[in-house]
């Protein structure tokens, strides 16, 4: 007999029992219906791309965790690493025939093959929205809106939206002579939560920096206070570098009119010390962090790229937009508790009893699923308490038990399992019965 396989999944991935993938389901349709809600239009693009789309678009650090090999035709090809540089291909391909501005979202997952973390994982999805075609700052100020309404939408009362712009940066770079090296310092800042000041500062200056640029750099990017007050002072400082000038115009802008359109103030908060890695941003940038639970990381980020596309077509193709980890969100919410930890995908359970026709059951059944209450009925005739045990283990909230003397009295057991309390009602009672206990109204 042969050697058994052992069964394990590869480090980095993993699998996705019913308590988790229901969830994560649930988590899909709800960032449909926001990105729908603002006018976004779904896509799909292929997981391979040609390895020369995806190199280089990302940065150093990027391309180093590309799943690149060649496929059976000998071609070069690599497994995407977001779904921002495929998008900015198939814009460059398709969008003079769809016009501008496109706003579209896309759902799917992407491979990284680097070091994995609490909450990070080397194969996860991603749930992008963006707005290309348009640099106009109401696209920024809707992406912010769009990562608000999300939050909102999934459950959460305590998250907070961290902002900055990559033309404060950069200018604040350019002013300080530091201008050639940015995309080195701009990654080292990014580095700043994780690693703190002193680890940080020891890069840079290992990237022949300055030390005492190095240092202004830091203090820059450590400043703290209102977002209205920490703008001022840059602007005052630095203003007369036209991208640190416009950079703070537009944040101006877009936490203005954030509060007008009824954005708590404290769910926005500028921050100079994010600077997303990836080399393409070149706009405003966001990383959203749950308050109970910052130490996993910005659970959706993005920012404005208004160049990625210049790489395949010669039309101007600016873009805005972010992503939602959705893995990483999975995982901090199962931390804290969130998941409601139920293994079926309907509420209601039907007992089977010996003696009562197949037929009877399926049939109540199927008038139950065409009222639209999800049920499921239990392939075989084991005892009732081996049944319903079945039933609260899987997060079932209500079983329907009828043996063949409720059937003889045209009658329904109704049990809630959770609080072991029985209804019994008439049979031709069911249907609206069940609608009313899970929550389903009738059309008006």
């Amino acid at each position: 007999m042969a050697d058994l396989i052992q069964p394990r999944t590869l480090k980095g991935f993993r699998d996705y029992p019913p308590a988790l993938m229901i969830p994560r389901e649930a988590i899909l349709q709800t960032a449909r219906q926001v990105y729908r809600s603002y006018g976004f239009a779904p896509i799909d693009t292929p997981a391979l791309e040609y390895t020369e789309i995806l190199l280089g678009k990302g940065g150093e650090e990027s391309d180093k965790i590309i799943y690149r090999f060649k496929d059976h035709g000998d071609r070069d090809v690599a497994l995407r690493f977001d779904l921002t540089v495929p998008f900015a291909r198939f814009a460059a391909q398709h969008v003079p025939a769809l016009g501008t501005p496109f706003k579209r979202y896309h759902m799917g997952p992407v491979w990284r093959g680097e070091n994995t973390a609490h909450g990070r994982f080397r194969e996860f999805w991603q749930c992008d929205f963006d707005t290309i075609g348009t640099t106009a700052n109401a696209a920024d100020v809707e992406s912010t809106l769009v990562i608000h309404d999300l939050f909102q939408a999934i459950g959460f009362d305590r998250f907070e939206i961290r902002l900055n712009n990559r033309l404060i940066l950069t200018g604040l770079l350019e002013h300080l002579g530091l201008g050639d090296k940015a995309s080195a310092i701009l990654r080292c800042i990014d580095k700043l939560p994780k690693a703190g000041h002193e680890a940080v500062l020891e890069e840079m200056i290992s990237l022949h920096i300055p030390a005492a640029g190095a240092r202004q750099v830091l203090q820059l990017a450590s400043r703290k206070g209102e977002n209205r007050e920490i703008l001022d002072l840059v602007e005052g400082e630095f203003g007369a570098n036209a991208k640190v000038q416009e950079g703070c115009r537009r944040m101006k802008e877009l936490f203005a009119i954030a509060l007008e359109a009824g954005i708590a103030p404290e769910r926005l908060r500028l921050d100079l010390a994010i600077a997303r890695g990836l080399d393409y941003y070149t706009g405003v940038i966001f990383e959203t962090f749950l308050l109970d639970l910052p130490g996993i990381g910005s659970v959706c980020s993005g920012g404005r790229y208004d160049n990625l596309a210049g790489l395949y077509t010669k039309t101007p193709l600016p873009g805005v937009g972010a992503s939602l980890g959705l893995d990483r969100l999975l995982a901090a919410m199962e931390e804290l508790k969130m998941l409601p930890g139920a293994a079926s995908t309907a509420q209601v359970f039907m007992v089977r009893f010996p003696g009562v026709p197949a037929g009877k059951y399926e049939s109540w059944c199927r008038q139950l699923r065409l009222a639209e209450v999800a049920v499921e009925l239990f392939p075989e005739e084991k005892k009732i308490g081996q049944q319903l045990q079945y039933a609260e283990k899987r997060g079932f909230r209500f079983a329907i038990i009828a043996g063949p003397d409720d059937f003889a009295l045209a009658q329904f057991k109704i049990k809630e399992l959770a609080t072991r309390t029985e209804t019994v009602i008439e049979a031709g009672m069911l249907l609206a019965k069940m609608r009313q206990f899970t929550g389903i109204k009738y059309p008006e």
